[in-house]
């Protein structure tokens, strides 16, 4: 796939530009804070209804709008015969439920364009995937879901919602236990329960599943970028399994054994979760744990090693997403993803930059920022736009 046209109107500084775009490479050169990353952060945003600058949307709209609209004209290509050109339209209102249209039609849930157009994006943030809380790392795994799956946007949706419910209940129930009531929170709070058990479940099993098939590629893409220097290795560790005393979690394991699971551990916890008014056990305090010579990567892994293994992570992404992981076709391939490089190489030492440009030039398209043109590699010499004042130009 591709993007043939970016379209945006009071996106971050852009109150309007059009951005045409073809197969290939393409480079977006400017100064720093002219908006090459505003124009890629909006693809990002496409594909996966998040940003990888900031966690809420507010920041999208451009100061004095009420709100922002990104349009992508996507070329899929994985059909026989000619190529199918879609129209992805989403509206981002801070405050208020986004929406979306697809060519045209009626206004629907933001949730709807997913899949549609599918990313990878590589950025200077990228290094606290190694280096950084676990939250960075697990929303790169539901990032990476919804686009392989788009169905557990909701699954993560509802997640969020019951684990805020729950929580606040907690408190309540806390305060009310201190103030020597009891009752009807701890009742509701069975109900409750269930939800996160029923949601947690769906994605435990989904990031284990994940993890396991990105593992090779990871390991591989590693040894590539960095000529071989260590085995990287990467696990899913479920608070779950500690929380019921499980030294090695069950990767296999069902989601109606998940599900049963969590219940079981938040029954365990529950007056501790009373006590401190938070939810001990679910997905939300699970981590992807990153070792590098069987050491942890976080901690012991230099600068340059760090770098190369959140490499790998975007490299295994793209391999997946393109081919699929599996022979029953679970996650099948569905065409090559977009690649974005936003302003890395000013990150990487001459090697780590020789080998990434190496492994990227083959794809179908690939996007570049750069602030200017003697950061972008010879192998992906190509196309170039000029990014200069919130102004876009071709360079011919």
């Amino acid at each position: 796939m591709y993007v043939a046209h970016l379209s945006l109107t009071d996106f971050r500084s852009y109150a309007q530009v059009e951005l045409p775009l073809e197969p290939g490479i393409t480079a977006l050169v400017g100064p720093n804070g002219q908006g090459k990353t505003n124009l890629v952060e909006a693809l990002g945003y496409v594909a996966t209804l998040g940003s990888h600058r900031v966690p809420t949307d507010a920041a999208l709209v451009r100061a004095g709008a009420s709100r922002a609209v990104v349009r992508a004209r996507v070329i899929r290509e994985r059909d026989a015969g000619q190529p199918r050109p879609t129209l992805v339209e989403v509206e981002v209102t801070p405050g208020k439920a986004n929406r979306a249209r697809i060519n045209g039609g009626s206004p629907t849930r933001a949730r709807e364009i997913l899949g549609i157009l599918r990313t990878v994006l590589f950025a200077p943030e990228d290094l606290s995937l190694v280096k950084g809380d676990p939250d960075g790392r697990r929303r790169f795994l539901d990032d990476l879901l919804v686009q392989l799956t788009p169905r557990i946007a909701g699954v993560v949706a509802d997640y969020d919602r019951v684990l805020r419910q729950r929580s606040a209940l907690l408190k309540s129930a806390g305060a009310a236990m201190r103030g020597g009531r009891t009752g009807a929170d701890l009742r509701t709070l069975d109900v409750w329960d269930a939800k996160l058990a029923q949601t947690g479940a769906q994605i435990i099993v989904s990031r284990r599943a994940l993890t396991q098939a990105l593992a090779p590629h990871v390991e591989k893409a590693y040894a590539q970028v960095s000529s071989g220097q260590g085995d990287a290795v990467i696990t899913y560790k479920a608070s779950l399994d500690q929380a019921l005393g499980n030294d090695l979690g069950d990767d296999d394991a069902s989601v109606e054994l998940v599900e049963a699971q969590l219940l079981e551990a938040v029954g365990r916890l529950r007056s501790k979760e009373i006590e401190r008014g938070v939810s001990l056990v679910g997905p939300h305090r699970d981590d992807l744990v990153l070792t590098l010579g069987g050491l942890p990567a976080k901690g012991y892994a230099s600068h340059g090693e760090s770098w190369s293994f959140a490499l790998a992570l975007r490299l295994a992404s793209y391999e997946l997403l393109t081919n699929g992981f599996d022979e029953a076709g679970d996650w099948g391939p569905d065409g090559e993803p977009v690649l974005i490089l936003d302003d890395v190489f000013a990150e990487l030492d001459a090697r780590r930059r020789e080998r990434l440009a190496e492994l990227v030039a083959p794809a179908r398209q690939v996007l570049i920022t750069a602030a200017v043109p003697g950061d972008v590699p010879e192998p992906l010499a190509g196309a170039r736009v000029d990014v200069m004042g919130g102004e876009v130009s071709r360079v011919l």
